[in-house]
């Protein structure tokens, strides 16, 4: 019989069985096989693995549920099983933060959502609120496991439940890094910051096929859904990314302003205060009132050195949001943009002011306003589209907030606009002026022509008493002191000044507390 009769068969042990499964799967462990892996990069898109490598701190990544598989057996799925199940799931640290993650893996059946992808997801989320720290997603599905039928779309709602009672708890962060359609969309709409990346990613509810289908419209997934198109016309994204290392970054630039959870002040870091003059504040504003110009000059003039980052740059441009370092102390920052569409409000600069304010005010981030607005945009378009109820969004938003919140107006504060940018009436705990400020009803001309229409009617010479109305008309309200003699501007200070003024002012609110009315919710007019 030779020497096949001296063989000796032994059982494999318990951790022998482990390491031939780990073995047999590592295809899925590894993002689908070098095949699979291959085919990814050809995309310009990196595996799931490689995503959660290189966002979170070197070697920090403990994963969750590696060795968990579906539990469907119809429709074939009894034949393929890869450990995961096509998520990513687990815990690690950023710049030394712990945070939770999940990186969905589009090589294991298209990344789509089963029962147990779901509850993967559902369970770092659970972590992520009792322990209060940030969830991260890293989307790319394909969408519901159309084999699971309702099981999978019971998981989307799952998730949806569980963003929702997130919300405001832990901050949530959405990187879509490839396809999210349908339903798959809402998880992260519920999220407090989406991040597209161009060209290889895309958010829609119904695909280019349903849109034809049904309008007879032909249009591509990069204009229906791309990152340009949600990041300019929607306002669906707030960072537009060009790869997926960019977006990545931005996710670890982000963390840096934001504190692990609602309990937490905003972040401070050592900063050593010296002359905090900023000359160059004082030559921002044109001579000519109606000359616009860059409302980024006043905010860089203002924060610590390259500490800006905006969100929502390339939408409603005519208002600027975004986060800084004051002093080392993180702020948000909500501008007016004149050199859009004159700063005027609209529906959706609202709406974006109103979603920025709510989230600083969750996450104790102070608040800065500065404030150069003619008033709200006129027109039919807006009047029929609910600029009412868009713009008291904003109003909603700011009367809420119970962060120190601090206002500095630049030169227009006109109309309804005035008391909707954090303006002492709703709240706001320091409001300061530059002398080019002025604070009125409505512009001085616009107004003269109103209050003197007949006596300018009956001159000799309209032209010129017209002029002299607006003269007397700016003298005595177009200017910051008439609000300073009332108490609504509590110091008109010189541009050169504000940033000293400011460190100062945020320094004396550190300990502000401020209650709501005991009430289960508001109603924000939505």
């Amino acid at each position: 019989m030779g020497n096949k009769d001296k063989r000796i068969y032994t059982l494999p042990t318990k951790e022998e069985k482990f390491d031939l499964l780990a073995k047999k799967n590592s295809e899925a462990l590894l993002g689908g096989g070098e095949n699979r892996i291959e085919s990814q990069h050809k995309k310009g898109k990196l595996t799931a693995r490689e995503r959660v490598q290189l966002l979170l701190d070197e070697d920090s990544f403990e994963e969750i549920g590696k060795f968990v598989m579906h539990r469907c057996k119809d429709f074939g799925l009894d034949k393929e099983h890869y450990l995961g199940d096509g998520v990513v799931t687990g815990y690690g640290t950023i710049n030394g933060r712990l945070v939770y993650v999940f990186s969905q893996d589009f090589t294991v059946f298209g990344g789509s959502l089963s029962e147990t992808h779901a509850e993967k997801i559902v369970k770092i989320m659970d972590l992520a609120m009792k322990n209060g720290a940030p969830v991260i997603g890293l989307n790319d599905s394909g969408g519901a496991r159309i084999q699971e039928g309702v099981v999978s779309l019971g998981g989307y709602a799952d998730i949806f439940y569980k963003n929702t009672l997130a919300s405001g708890v832990v901050p949530q962060i959405s990187a879509i890094m490839g396809p999210c359609a349908g339903g798959a969309v809402y998880s992260p709409a519920i999220t407090d910051f989406i991040m597209m990346v161009e060209n290889t990613s895309y958010m829609f509810v119904t695909g280019p096929n349903v849109v034809k289908t049904v309008t007879q419209e032909d249009v591509t997934a990069e204009e229906l859904g791309g990152a340009s198109t949600h990041s300019s016309k929607s306002g669906v994204t707030h960072f537009s990314c060009a790869n997926e290392v960019e977006c990545l970054n931005n996710i670890k630039n982000l963390l840096r302003y934001v504190p692990q959870n609602c309990e937490e002040d905003a972040p401070v870091y050592p900063y050593q205060l010296t002359d905090e003059t900023r000359e160059v504040l004082n030559n921002i504003i044109p001579d000519n009132p109606n000359q616009p110009y860059d409302i980024r000059e006043v905010i860089e003039g203002v924060v610590d050195q390259d500490s800006f980052l905006e969100v929502h740059k390339d939408f409603a441009e005519n208002i600027v949001v975004g986060f800084a370092l004051l002093g080392g102390r993180s702020i948000g920052i909500v501008g007016n943009q004149p050199a859009s569409m004159a700063g005027v409000l609209d529906i959706h600069s609202s709406t974006k002011g109103a979603r920025f304010v709510r989230f600083c005010d969750s996450f104790n981030v102070p608040l800065l306003v500065l404030e150069d607005v003619p008033g709200f945009l006129p027109g039919t378009d807006q009047e029929w589209n609910a600029i009412i109820t868009n713009g008291a969004k904003l109003l909603y938003a700011f009367s809420e907030a119970t962060v120190p919140r601090i206002t500095v107006i630049t030169r227009k504060a006109y109309g309804g606009a005035y008391d909707v940018m954090n303006s002492k009436h709703i709240g706001a705990d320091m409001n300061y002026a530059w002398p080019t400020a002025e604070i009125a009803v409505m512009g001085a001309k616009g107004a003269a022509e109103i209050i003197f229409k007949r006596e300018i009617a009956a001159a000799d010479d309209p032209e010129k008493k017209l002029q002299e109305k607006v003269d007397d008309y700016t003298g005595k309200f177009a200017n910051p002191y008439r609000a300073a003699h009332r108490g609504y501007v509590d110091e008109v200070i010189l541009p050169e000044n504000t940033r000293t003024k400011l460190i100062k002012a945020f320094k004396m609110l550190e300990n502000k507390v401020d209650k709501l009315p005991k009430k289960k919710h508001g109603n924000i007019p939505l």
